[in-house]
């Protein structure tokens, strides 16, 4: 088994990709307001600034800074992953999963990268709020309901029809 090794850097900025075990669910948009009790939980209680977010139907793309004094933004996501968990069903009853009280809503990992400068927090957060259209979700970024890019533009940070209006996307984007 491979020794990974987390990023620890106190008062760090982090985007994250957080992914349900089917890649086919719709649970995310379809429990939205689930998620973000439970991340408005974890966040009061363990506190951390959002950047730019951006949830879709089986995934979520995040940005935080970490308080000063802290590092720890796992103890964050498995507050949030199995706060949302909790009382639904379990997608798959494998003995391994039992065993280890997952219900296999969750993929057990995550994506995090260290936000190194201001150039790849834009480039960030210009992903996250880009993602429905990469995935085909919606045609306008606007026409997303659950993403922080209504935030920036009500903040006058981006334009409402920023990014565009796509019919169609060529080309692979490795996700």
């Amino acid at each position: 088994m491979p020794n990974y090794r987390r990023a620890s850097i106190k008062g760090g900025m982090f985007f994250f990709t957080v992914v349900l075990e089917d890649r086919t669910s719709r649970l995310l948009v379809d429990q939205v307001d689930r998620l973000r009790s439970c991340y408005r939980l974890a966040r009061e209680r363990r506190p951390f600034e959002t950047i730019a977010i951006c949830v879709l139907s089986d995934h979520l793309h995040a940005i935080w800074v970490l308080p000063e004094d802290d590092s720890d933004y796992s103890i964050r996501w498995n507050m949030i992953k199995s706060s949302f968990s909790r009382g639904l069903n379990p997608q798959t009853k494998s003995q391994s999963l039992s065993a280890k009280r997952e219900k296999g809503i969750w993929q057990r990992r995550y994506w995090e990268h260290v936000i190194r400068n201001d150039a790849d927090l834009d480039r960030h957060i210009d992903y996250i709020h880009f993602n429905p259209v990469k995935h085909g979700h919606v045609a306008r970024v606007a026409d997303w309901p659950d993403s922080s890019f209504h935030r920036f533009v009500e903040r006058g940070w981006l334009a409402p029809d920023w990014g565009g209006d796509v019919k169609e996307i060529a080309g692979s984007f490795g996700e």
